[in-house]
């Protein structure tokens, strides 16, 4: 989202030049300046040039795919992260001198680029396998977070003599009494569900979670930063296989080409030669020519690539 905001700031710095004339911009006891001569000036620089490329972009790209990105993905993109940001979230928009609009543009920009990159990217079997080796799915847990080692051993031991028909009950109960996690205790200590792509979660705390299968509960204390914790699994699908799975790893694979610079690079290099894009101002005529130099018709995706 963050670049996004830094990336945004910089188109609104030239939405009002579309019409470019000799309307005033800015009056002053000096003289007043005109839109014309804010473009020439605007013109000149490496933001400038960066803002230009992109409203060119925006425009091919809605033209090739607009039609695969409906409203209700933006806005549900746009409502996770005003989630995310919770009540700062107008003051972060605030801050990156966006709106609300604006965010759901942007949105609408980045999702237009990655169907483009579906569209241009070729994914082998090879790849498949290798997104395989480090894919786990959707999984859904609850723990106990504790501050000493010695408190989760002595939950761990609880749950030892407890009959497996009576382990979620069970470990409900211990999560409201013991647990140091005041956003999940008084559920039962119930995270909601990740898979191996998530990143809001302790890299060891997903490991150790990874490893259990249903109603298996870690029978030595997890550490992480936060503390210690005990974690039973409510729900684990099975790895299963890579023909089970292909549409999830093509999707990961896809992300992760979102922020490859060299997939992207190409990617859009093909999309901007199929809009037969024409720069009318001589003096951005080049503007283009580290994309319009000649490629091949698929690039390949993030795996091979790097």
């Amino acid at each position: 989202m963050k670049k996004w905001f830094i990336a945004f700031a910089g188109l609104l710095l030239t939405v009002t030049l579309a019409g470019c004339g000799n309307k005033t911009v800015a009056t002053t006891n000096g003289g007043k300046i005109t839109e014309s001569q804010y473009y020439s000036s605007l013109k000149g620089t490496s933001s400038g040039k960066q803002v230009l490329q992109q409203m060119i972009l925006n425009k091919v790209l809605e033209k090739q795919y607009g039609d695969k990105v409906k409203k209700s993905e933006v806005t549900k993109q746009f409502n996770k992260y005003k989630a995310q940001y919770g009540s700062s979230f107008s003051s972060v928009l605030s801050q990156s001198g966006m709106t609300q609009s604006g965010l759901k543009t942007e949105i609408r920009s980045n999702l237009l680029l990655k169907e483009a990159v579906k569209d241009n990217v070729t994914i082998s079997d090879a790849q498949l396998k290798k997104q395989f080796k480090s894919y786990e799915p959707e999984v859904t847990v609850a723990h106990i977070l504790v501050s000493k080692k010695s408190t989760a051993e002595s939950i761990i031991k609880d749950l030892k003599g407890t009959k497996k028909s009576d382990l979620t009950s069970e470990f409900t109960k211990l999560a409201k009494k013991d647990s140091t996690d005041t956003a999940t205790k008084n559920k039962g200590g119930k995270l909601s569900a990740f898979d191996s792509t998530d990143t809001s979660l302790d890299a060891t705390f997903k490991k150790a979670a990874f490893k259990l299968q249903t109603n298996e509960y870690t029978t030595t204390p997890v550490k992480t930063q936060y503390g210690y914790h005990v974690i039973l699994m409510l729900k684990n699908p099975g790895k299963g296989t890579v023909n089970q799975h292909k549409a999830e790893l093509k999707s990961q694979i896809i992300d992760s080409d979102m922020n490859d610079s060299t997939v992207l690079h190409n990617v859009v290099a093909k999309v901007l030669k199929k809009g037969n894009v024409s720069i009318k101002d001589n003096d951005l005529k080049n503007i283009l020519s580290d994309y319009l130099a000649s490629s091949s018709s698929k690039t390949s995706g993030s795996s091979s690539s790097k």
